[in-house]
Formats: structure tokens, C-alpha cells, sequence
């Protein structure tokens, strides 16, 4: 372990310029260490809150435009149920050309329905889960780096 520590020195030694004779020159490259440390850390976790905000924000738009979607669905599938009853007074009054005109109607307007519904549910599915997953990630891994960096 000696030997490490020896060579990350010198390693630090030769990336700085030189080494320091005294303390005071130490002291000075370490609080400059900690000042930038202090400003990439800060500066990390506004770009970590911006990504989230950004994720969060690409979740709801899927999110509304899949209730918009199951909403236009609700709709079609109310002209299919007026297109059915209207089906339905015309069959009991023996006209067959027009039941059978507003059956084919009604059922038009269910597969309709049917293929919003589907892509509506596509829609909200694509807005779950409703944590931002990749910032997440990127915080662990951020996490992750910042606690072995003292040991690689």
C-alpha cells in the first residue's frame, strides 16, 4: 500500500509542476482541490436536477397525450353505442336497409374505438414508471465514482 500512495504522490507531484517545499504550499493546492471539488459537485447536481426535470417533463406529455387519447376513445365509443341503439330501433321496425346500414356503422366505430384505446394505453405505458429512471442511474453512478475515486 505504501508503494501506491507513493506513486499517486508522484503522480501528483509530476501533474502539478512541482512538488512543495513547505506546508503553505500544500495548503494552497489543497484548498484549491476543495474549491474545485465544491464547484464540480455543485455543478453536478444542478445537471443531475436539469435531467430529472427534463425526464419528468417527457413522462407527463405521454402521460396527456394517452389520457387524451383513452378520452377520444370514451367518445367514439359513445357514437358506436348511438349508432347501435339507433341499429337497434331501426331492426324492430323491419326496415332491413337501414339496420343493417347503421349495424355496419356501429360496428366501424367500435374498431375505432378499439385502436385509440390501444394506443392510448401505448401512450400512458411508454409515461411508467413515473421516477426518472435514467437520472437515477446517473446519480449512482456518480455515487459510485465519488466513492472509489480515492481507491483506483
Amino acid at each position: 500500500m505504501a508503494e501506491t500512495s507513493g506513486s499517486t504522490a508522484a503522480s501528483f507531484t509530476s501533474a502539478s509542476g512541482s512538488a512543495s517545499t513547505g506546508s503553505a504550499g500544500s495548503d494552497v493546492s489543497t484548498s484549491e482541490l476543495v474549491t474545485r471539488l465544491t464547484q464540480q459537485s455543485t455543478e453536478l447536481i444542478r445537471n443531475e436536477l436539469r435531467l430529472a426535470q427534463v425526464e419528468m417533463t417527457e413522462k407527463a406529455k405521454h402521460a396527456g397525450v394517452g389520457a387524451g387519447l383513452f378520452g377520444g376513445a370514451g367518445i367514439v365509443a359513445l357514437y358506436g353505442v348511438g349508432a347501435l341503439v339507433a341499429t337497434i330501433i331501426l331492426a324492430l321496425a323491419l326496415v332491413m336497409p337501414a339496420w343493417l346500414s347503421a349495424l355496419i356503422v356501429a360496428v366501424v366505430l367500435f374498431a375505432i374505438a378499439g385502436i385509440v384505446a390501444l394506443m392510448g394505453k401505448k401512450q400512458v405505458s411508454q409515461a411508467t414508471p413515473a421516477a426518472p429512471q435514467h437520472t437515477i442511474e446517473s446519480v449512482k453512478q456518480d455515487v459510485d465514482t465519488i466513492k472509489g475515486g480515492g481507491h483506483s
